[in-house]
């Protein structure tokens, strides 16, 4: 585990000490979170808002479950995401009914792997989220899914996840890793817990007998279970992007035959020219859970002209 997943997740005894001199900072962080949310109207769209969402920093698998969840409705279907590091602002059309328009540089590496995966829909990123939902509606979609939506005031269907790794104290950052308080779980119109009603399968494409694992993933421990023989990890940021020369160099000193990467990293890679193996994410939502969305949606029928 990387220092930060240590403190949230597994702290030692200083860093528990640590947490708990924050404690007042959390407070007040949570108490500012709180009294946003109670003071905020709720924003009437003429689409379908699907939000997925989680309370803790990091990653939940909010992006794959979104994947999976999408493909059903893929020709109606807009995702608006911020695009988190990508090297670009303002409102942005990652991808139109399936035509890619940008870069991953400009996308980021989310919205560019979800512009991959749902080859019929339309990818929009904005840190505005409004903006891109008033976009996504002008384009004709009338179903639209909020990429990590669930704090936005809007008449949405929330379905937050919730980890199978939970942070060790249920406290908003930065004494824990929660962004709102915890209790707001029971606020969710749909709740899935990993393992329970979500849960994921990786196969590797393209293995080689020496493989050395890069990721640029929240939480990179969650693969952990995952993971084959490996002849090393290496570990940066979120969403970071790579430098080759770096990567070229580490491969020699492992003495690797290729890459061990997730599907976010590769689209990073894919004109590396270094050689790949990629790990396969197969996501499974339970049939009850796609009821409830497929019942959302037939309640709120198309509203645009």
């Amino acid at each position: 585990m990387r220092f930060i997943e240590r403190y949230f997740y597994r702290p030692s005894p200083i860093q528990k000490g640590v947490a708990l001199a924050l404690l007042p900072l959390s407070l007040f962080y949570c108490a500012i979170a709180t009294t946003r949310r109670a003071l905020s109207l709720k924003r009437e769209f003429p689409a379908t808002l699907i939000s997925i969402g989680n309370l803790v920093v990091g990653g939940t698998g909010k992006t794959p479950f979104l994947i999976a969840l999408a493909k059903e409705y893929e020709d109606r279907v807009a995702v608006v995401s911020r695009g988190y590091k990508r090297g670009s602002k303002g409102l942005l059309v990652v991808s139109h009914e399936g035509k890619i328009l940008e870069e991953t540089p400009k996308s980021g590496d989310e919205a560019m792997l979800i512009a991959q995966k749902l080859p019929k829909a339309t990818v929009i990123v904005s840190e505005d989220r409004a903006k891109g939902i008033n976009k996504a509606i002008e384009l004709g979609k009338d179903i639209i899914f909020l990429d990590d939506g669930f704090r936005f005031p809007y008449n949405k269907l929330n379905i937050l996840l919730r980890p199978l790794l939970e942070p060790h104290f249920k406290l908003c950052i930065p004494s824990g890793a929660y962004r709102e308080r915890p209790s707001l779980y029971q606020s969710a119109d749909i709740l899935a817990k990993e393992g329970k009603e979500y849960r994921r399968e990786v196969n590797i494409s393209n293995p080689t007998p020496r493989m050395l694992l890069v990721t640029a993933i929240a939480n990179p421990s969650r693969l952990e279970r995952f993971l084959p023989e490996v002849v090393g990890k290496i570990a940066y940021k979120d969403h970071a992007f790579f430098d080759i020369k770096t990567l070229q160099k580490a491969m020699k000193e492992h003495e690797a035959s290729s890459l061990l990467v997730t599907e976010k990293d590769e689209v990073k890679l894919k004109e590396s020219g270094l050689p790949l193996s990629v790990m396969r994410l197969e996501f499974f939502i339970d049939e009850e859970i796609r009821a409830q969305v497929r019942e959302f949606v037939a309640s709120r029928p198309p509203k645009l002209s």
